[in-house]
């Protein structure tokens, strides 16, 4: 197989891109550095097209390995055919190449092996020539030996059909043609296995459904109902007409005796050998493609998530809700340091509202808080009316946010929370935590790890492994696109960064307590193990504010430090002008920008990201994201009306719709049928994690703690 080719064909790309993402892949550069600073070289392929590429490349490479291999294992066996080859050659999925070795592959003590044992394979040939009854039996006798266990006629042709049953289910093509079948006129049928048992899988205690319109969040919900013992799950696959079709490819004769005896073997090898590994094949396929889709749709409600816009310059009151220990309370300045932390009992059962109210106007006097950055968690309602109460009470002007907490807990209870904060407890440091997700959500959202974010959906039935190395290239490549401080990024930020590993990244936090700030990039080259492979990976996407360099605070690779140097003093820019506010008309003096790239011996396209740069130092893309909702006052899930019109955050973006946060502690559900009156394959194709849209209340339902929203208004 031509590797580079299919890769080509198969992201719509050229052969010469494939060929040089290849090769700067296996050269050791990551993914993040290639997407930004090798656009020449791929012809701009971006980030998500270079993961896709890295991921089928390794899942070719392991095919081909593999094709090598059953190969070579044939071979020694002496049954390699050239035709064979070609064929194992030819297969494109690593199922294809499963089904043209299982001749071959070595079994364990099957009826069609012990047949053959008792020397019955040549009885089987004869009885596939479909001689007469007569004759068929007469060639039977000669296989009758008692020491064998073959003691009639009877027995040797039960022998030879096992042989022939196995001999219907080894053919590669007869698989591959049944799969197909049974994936395109097949069903999944779903029963409850008690069905006065109340759960959550009722809707699928009497399903039926084509195997071809199943839909990825069904088949995760079927999984899951049938793995905690709910639910029986079967394929139902065409059986009479699959096996009208072997019998027409396998039986040519008229010989009523000898086709009544394939029959039955061809049917006991469909039904007793095919069959069960179809639907092994198919429900793992079905498998596959749900977590693949759920994955993808983890992956963009985290870029989201993680992209969400900083609130800076803010001293924020991160507030961890709780009934019986306490609501804890920290107090973070604007640069992420925890100034105070206090432990409040407004709730069940102290009930010390007066006194907590007290403790938090203290709070926001004495560190002139703007912002009240309340957990989403078990008391978060309760802990919201006191707040509320609390701003109108006070003269301050200040504003609440309820943050999605999922991970705050994980995090305060890591070996990484406590050596942050050694001398908190796990109450203070998630309130620490959920101050700091609203401050900076990407600094802080590192630190966890990323499946217990909590905006996916069945994150848990996944394959683990997969699940941690897509969600891994989203925080790396939110981290990369972002940039961070070199001086003040902990370890967990960098160490997502392009070519920092974890113990280079300590190093860099170690050299930085030692040596102190970090005047330029150029100083990254003293850090123990931060060789020169590393340092090209890493330098452009990290930020030196006020260093000796102003190129050290932009995305400006310093390799191409040389060319932004001759730009700025053709165009008649000093240096310390890209510190003061950027050279916003930069981009209008330049007449034929490919000329001068030429003139300057670098690409047009790393010129144009250089002027970009120039233009706008240090801006953050996070900006362009919709800003949070800040809240002054409350609304109850009781106060809901259909027909109310609200503005809410989307939380969650699943297969089937989006769940919004309209301010009540319950968050609505937005029905894909609801979200446009254009027909959408996906609810990602309307919104986004952190999109602030409107909605109308269609139903309340109290006792199911259930809220409808309809964005079409």
């Amino acid at each position: 197989m031509d590797i580079i080719k299919q890769l080509a064909t198969e992201l719509h790309i050229k052969n010469s891109q494939a060929e040089a993402a290849v090769r700067l892949i296996d050269e050791g550069n990551t993914i993040p550095f290639i997407a930004r600073y090798r656009k020449e070289v791929t012809g701009a392929l971006n980030d998500e097209v270079l993961r896709d590429l890295n991921e089928r490349l390794q899942y070719l490479r392991n095919l081909e390995e593999k094709k090598a291999q059953v190969i070579h294992a044939i071979d020694e066996q002496g049954k390699l055919t050239k035709e064979l080859e070609q064929k194992i050659m030819a297969a494109v999925t690593l199922v294809a190449v499963d089904d043209l070795y299982r001749p071959y592959r070595p079994k364990k003590r099957t009826r069609a092996l012990m047949a053959k044992e008792k020397g019955l394979e040549p009885l089987a040939n004869i009885l596939l020539l479909q001689k007469t009854r007569q004759s068929m039996e007469k060639e039977a006798e000669a296989y009758i030996d008692v020491e064998q266990g073959v003691e009639t006629v009877a027995d040797a042709l039960a022998g030879a059909k096992d042989i022939i049953a196995e001999m219907v289910a080894d053919r590669s093509d007869y698989r591959k043609s049944i799969r197909e079948w049974t994936m395109k006129e097949g069903f999944l049928t779903v029963k409850a296995r008690d069905e006065k048992a109340e759960s959550v899988y009722e809707m699928y205690y009497d399903f039926r459904e084509p195997l071809s319109k199943m839909t990825g969040y069904r088949v995760l919900a079927i999984n899951r109902g049938e793995k905690e013992k709910y639910l029986n799950v079967k394929v139902e696959a065409p059986e009479p007409q699959i096996i009208h079709a072997l019998n027409k490819t396998m039986i040519h004769g008229d010989n009523s005796f000898t086709e009544g005896l394939l029959k039955e073997a061809i049917e006991d090898g469909y039904r007793r050998l095919i069959a069960p590994a179809i639907e092994r094949d198919i429900r793992n396929e079905l498998t596959e493609q749900a977590q693949a889709g759920a994955i993808t749709v983890f992956g963009k409600n985290l870029k989201q998530l993680l992209m969400q816009p900083p609130i800076k310059g803010q001293t924020v009151l991160g507030w961890d809700p709780a009934f019986r220990t306490g609501c804890k309370l920290a107090v973070v300045d604007p640069t992420g340091k925890v100034l105070d932390t206090v432990v409040v009992y407004p709730t069940a059962p102290q009930f010390k509202v007066e006194e907590a109210k007290k403790k938090v106007h203290s709070l926001i006097r004495k560190y002139h808080i703007t912002l009240i950055s309340l957990g989403n968690g078990t008391a978060s309602r309760e802990s919201e009316q006191v707040i509320t109460e609390l701003l109108k009470e006070i003269p301050e002007k200040v504003s609440y946010v309820i943050v999605n907490e999922a991970g705050a807990s994980v995090y305060s209870a890591s070996k990484l929370a406590t050596e942050e904060f050694p001398e908190f407890d796990v109450g203070q440091r998630s309130a620490a935590s959920i101050a700091r997700r609203l401050q900076d959500p990407l600094a802080e959202l590192v630190k966890i790890e990323p499946k217990a974010i909590g905006v996916g959906q069945y994150q848990h039935d996944m394959n683990q492994k997969k699940l941690e190395e897509t969600l891994h290239g989203v925080v790396e490549d939110c981290v990369n696109k972002v940039g961070v401080d070199l001086n003040t990024a902990s370890v967990s930020l960098l160490s997502y960064i392009s070519g920092i590993s974890k113990t280079v990244a300590k190093n860099i936090v170690a050299y930085r307590e030692a040596n102190g700030t970090f005047h330029s990039r150029e100083e990254l080259k003293k850090v123990s193990k931060l060789g020169p492979k590393a340092f090209l990976q890493c330098a452009g996407f990290l930020r030196i504010s006020g260093g000796d360099n102003p190129l050290d605070n932009t995305g400006v690779h310093p390799e191409s430090y040389d060319a932004a140097g001759k730009l700025l003093r053709q165009m008649g820019y000093e240096q310390e002008q890209i510190a003061a506010g950027g050279l916003t008309d930069l981009r209008k003096k330049i007449k034929n920008i490919d000329h001068l790239a030429e003139e300057l011996n670098v690409g047009a396209l790393t010129l144009r990201d250089i002027v970009d740069e120039l233009e706008k130092p240090g801006r953050d893309p996070r900006n362009d994201m919709p800003k949070p909702i800040l809240r002054t006052d409350v609304l109850e899930m009781k106060d809901l009306k259909e027909g109310m019109i609200l503005k809410g955050t989307v939380r969650n973006v699943i297969d089937f719709g989006a769940f919004v946060d309209i301010g009540v502690h319950q968050d609505g559900l937005v029905h894909i049928s609801q979200m446009t009156d254009r027909f959408i394959k996906h609810p990602m194709e309307v919104v986004s994690v952190g999109d602030v849209v409107d909605v109308k209340v269609l139903g309340v339902d109290l006792s199911k703690k259930r809220i409808q929203l309809s964005m079409k208004l």
